[in-house]
C-alpha cells in the first residue's frame, strides 16, 4: 500500500475536523474512510481530489510525493 493514508489523517487533524465530520460532509460511510486512514484501502482517485480541494494541497502532497504542501491554485479549483 501507498504511503499516503498518514497525511490523510494529518490534513483532518489539521483542518480540526473529526472522522465523524469529514465523512458527513463527503457523505460516505465511516468505515470506508477509516479504511482509508488506516491504509487498508485504497482512496478512489476521484476522492483524492476531492480532499485535495478540501484541503488546498496539491495531489502530489497527499501521495507522499513532495513534503510542501503547495496550495491550489484558486482558479482552477
Amino acid at each position: 500500500m501507498a504511503s499516503y493514508y498518514p497525511r490523510l489523517r494529518d490534513l483532518r487533524e489539521d483542518a480540526d475536523l473529526t472522522q465523524d465530520e469529514l465523512v458527513q460532509e463527503l457523505k460516505m460511510p465511516k468505515t470506508t474512510y477509516t479504511n482509508y486512514e488506516q491504509g487498508k484501502r485504497e482512496p478512489p482517485f476521484s476522492l483524492i481530489i476531492r480532499l485535495a480541494k478540501r484541503y488546498n494541497v496539491s495531489i502530489d502532497y497527499i501521495a507522499g510525493l513532495t513534503n510542501t504542501p503547495t496550495p491550489l491554485n484558486k482558479e482552477k479549483r
